[in-house]
């Protein structure tokens, strides 16, 4: 059986990092919260939704707040997500030859509505799973293997551009494949334990090559 491909989405396979600080500046104003930068925003994106407004919120905001305000995020991201998201260039092309010799799949920490809604626009025809009731998000392993399981495949690796994606990886028993043109620099991904880099999608396909070959 071949071995499978699991994409992380933003940062790694969608440039997103616009629409998600408009969604979030939209849902702290509503709420009278101060305006997060799209730097301050990269920092704390990758760990769900609910993750990225709590730390985009003050530290004492209390939790029935935290909750109005993701709603709040949540309803408007679900309608304006493809305004100023793209894929990266080079990545159709890439995933579109990849496909051709292994079975894929998106997993993503994304509200899952909005991850299926982007994927069949920009990469129909992948299988993709985001962040849902009942499944725990990255960096638990269940996503990969619920994955795993969707496209067939008995092994895998993992795609992806943050310390989630890396702790996703190593909690999942799986090589990761770590891209640095995503939300987080070299240097912190280094830290955070990753060990094969790429770092331009031009090179996605023969680094993949050369993992797969060598296990």
């Amino acid at each position: 059986m071949k071995t499978g491909l699991l994409f992380d989405l933003d940062g790694t396979l969608l440039d997103t990092l616009e629409d998600l600080l408009d969604a979030t500046n939209h849902a702290l104003t509503q709420h009278g919260f101060p305006l997060r930068t799209l730097e301050q925003l990269r920092a704390v994106v990758g760990n769900g939704a609910a993750n990225q407004i709590r730390k985009s919120l003050p530290p004492e905001t209390p939790e029935e707040r935290v909750a109005q305000v993701l709603a709040t995020y949540k309803a408007y991201y679900a309608e304006h997500c493809q305004i100023k998201t793209g894929p990266y260039p080079g990545i159709p092309a890439a995933l579109e030859a990849l496909a051709k010799k292994y079975p894929i799949a998106i997993v993503s920490n994304k509200p899952d509505a909005a991850v299926k809604a982007l994927c069949a626009d920009w990469f129909p025809g992948i299988y993709a799973l985001g962040e849902q009731a009942g499944l725990p998000r990255k960096p638990a392993p269940d996503m990969v293997y619920r994955a795993m399981e969707a496209i067939g495949a008995k092994s895998c690796i993992y795609i992806g551009d943050s310390e989630v994606d890396i702790l996703t990886a190593q909690n999942a028993h799986v090589p990761c494949l770590t891209v640095t043109w995503g939300f987080r620099d070299e240097g912190q991904l280094l830290e955070s334990g990753a060990r094969t880099l790429c770092h331009a999608p031009a090179n996605l396909i023969n680094t993949i090559e050369e993992m797969i070959h060598g296990q």
